[in-house]
């Protein structure tokens, strides 16, 4: 995987995550919600069917009370008021029931094949017995039961509310019953309605976090495109200075070698043509020829130690024998012989575990920094130090010259070249680079890492 698709995935990644975990909660929640919805609209319904049912009974038993209440138990006063009561009724399932209390039917207006049997053994399907929770409620005063029956409109069991009371002078229960199956169907309902609504929820986070990781890839692909031509133009700019680099190398080693070893090659030619033809000649020229041959040796000790500063000008091999900081400390010397500055050298801790490429880098920089003091900084002392510390080596290079724009010199598109190439040399190899300058002198501050 390339490194701006890792750091795409790595953007998208968090905000994928942050969604699902928004849309798990905001799930969760909207599950709760509809759940206490739900009981709430239950209990609402539920609580109006009690009242309801509480009033059909007060109704009933208002509508008998002059006959409980007139103190006859015969079976005549009794029969009369079974006959009031199956002739009250409310829609097509509501109806009014009386069981004796051990369980005998003794009315019955929707199911009369029912009156007269025994049901107190009477269990639903699901294992409950009916007419047993009824008796207990209606002992302990009356009241509501939940209990499944048989509509009389469907002749299917179904769920059913009931309020029963006792009728103790005439060792009566008396009730009705609401079926519930419309509270449940308005409940389904409502279920439904509840989960379409959490169901589009999810589709519009599940929308939202198409989109933005949609966006986040889009801006994380125009910025990589963005960056990959910057990058482009960076190398092209980078080739450039390379190529330019490499060709004045060229030009400067062409001219020592025509200026400097080419012009002493001729002179040696010349002086050893003219010995040998002293030489040659007799008649008392040999100390003329020895005087000729003797100045020829010298001028090959001049070309072999201008060769050995060429050599060490392109890659000193004090630098792959000795190290850095011996290196640097040589650098000092030579500086100080050509240019007069004393340049002041002091190495501390432990500075020979850099990789070879940062101590080339090191090194470019300081010969670099040394040329620019010479060239521009018109500097009377230089002081380098070497630092070797906790996971790398700082090299700082101090001048008391005139100083300069730093930052603006960097930023020039024709001027600080040099500059450019210190700070470019640190970024290959992953250091950090840092120059100060004011009109007291100038502090050039390098630190390579040991893992550069």
């Amino acid at each position: 995987m390339k490194l701006r698709q890792k750091v795409i995935f790595l953007a998208i990644t968090p905000l994928i995550l942050a969604l699902i975990a928004i849309a798990l909660a905001v799930r969760h929640q909207s599950v709760l919600l509809a759940q206490q919805q739900r009981d709430t609209i239950q209990q609402a319904y539920l609580s109006s069917k009690e009242a309801e049912l509480r009033h059909y009974v007060a109704l009933a038993s208002h509508s008998i009370a002059h006959l409980y209440e007139s103190g006859r138990d015969d079976q005549a006063t009794r029969d009369e008021a079974k006959r009031i009561l199956s002739s009250l009724s409310y829609g097509d399932d509501g109806y009014f029931f009386v069981y004796d209390m051990q369980g005998n039917t003794l009315m019955h207006p929707r199911q009369p094949e029912l009156v007269g049997k025994n049901l107190f053994e009477l269990r639903d399907e699901l294992g409950q017995p009916t007419i047993q929770n009824l008796l207990a409620r209606a002992r302990a005063g009356g009241g509501l039961e939940r209990y499944r029956w048989v509509k009389p409109s469907t002749h299917k069991s179904g769920a059913k509310l009931g309020y029963v009371i006792p009728m103790p002078k005439w060792g009566w229960m008396m009730g009705t019953g609401i079926y519930l199956d419309d509270v449940d169907q308005a409940l389904a309902k409502i279920d439904v309605q509840q989960s379409g609504n959490i169901h589009n929820t999810m589709l519009w986070i599940a929308a939202i976090a198409i989109a933005a990781a949609v966006a986040v890839a889009s801006s994380g692909l125009a910025l990589n495109i963005s960056e990959l031509r910057v990058a482009d133009a960076k190398l092209k700019v980078l080739a450039q200075r390379v190529v330019e680099s490499q060709e004045e190398e060229r030009a400067r080693l062409s001219r020592d070698l025509h200026d400097g070893i080419s012009q002493w090659l001729v002179s040696i030619k010349l002086q050893i043509e003219a010995g040998i033809i002293r030489l040659s000649a007799g008649n008392g020229q040999q100390p003329a020829a020895q005087a000729a041959f003797e100045h020829a040796a010298e001028q090959l000790n001049n070309v072999m130690g201008e060769v050995r500063r060429i050599s060490h000008n392109l890659r000193p091999a004090i630098l792959d024998d000795l190290g850095l900081a011996a290196a640097l400390h040589h650098l000092g010397q030579e500086y100080t012989l050509s240019s007069g500055t004393p340049v002041h050298f002091e190495a501390r801790g432990v500075t020979d575990e850099l990789p070879d490429v940062a101590n080339t880098v090191l090194f470019r920089l300081a010969q670099e920094a040394l040329t620019n003091i010479e060239r521009h900084a018109g500097a009377h002392r230089i002081d380098i130090a070497l630092t070797g510390e906790h996971g790398g080596v700082t090299l700082r290079i101090r001048d008391d010259g005139n100083g300069f724009d730093a930052e603006g010199i960097a930023l020039h598109p024709m001027r600080g070249i040099g500059l450019r190439n210190m700070m470019e040399r640190m970024d290959a190899i992953g250091g950090r680079f840092d120059i100060a300058s004011s009109a007291g002198g100038t502090v050039v501050t390098a630190f390579a890492g040991n893992n550069s």
